[in-house]
């Protein structure tokens, strides 16, 4: 796939990147080698290889789902100005 000036010139207005001619056009024959890398890419029968997100296959670490109240109800309202039963009172607002 080959990229020419004008396309090289619009991603750079695109991406708010100030270029010269020279740099015009060694981004072309860049930008055009990697296009054609990622061409080469889409030769290759991937029908058999998993999805993954990483190179290395991992587990995830995962610990048991259990709901607690953190074992530290009494330290968290024992500053409290006015507690009952292990929930804060506060003044009512709404009518």
């Amino acid at each position: 796939m080959s990229v020419d000036s004008a396309t090289v010139r619009r991603i750079a207005r695109l991406a708010r990147i100030a270029i010269t001619d020279e740099e015009a056009a060694r981004l072309e024959t860049e930008l055009s080698g990697i296009l054609d890398w990622v061409a080469q890419l889409d030769e290759l029968d991937t029908s058999n290889v998993e999805p993954m997100t990483r190179v290395e296959a991992m587990s995830m670490k995962k610990r048991k789902d259990e709901v607690t109240d953190g074992f530290c109800a009494d330290d968290i309202v024992k500053n409290a100005p006015e507690v009952d039963d292990h929930f804060f009172v506060v003044p009512k607002i709404v009518e």
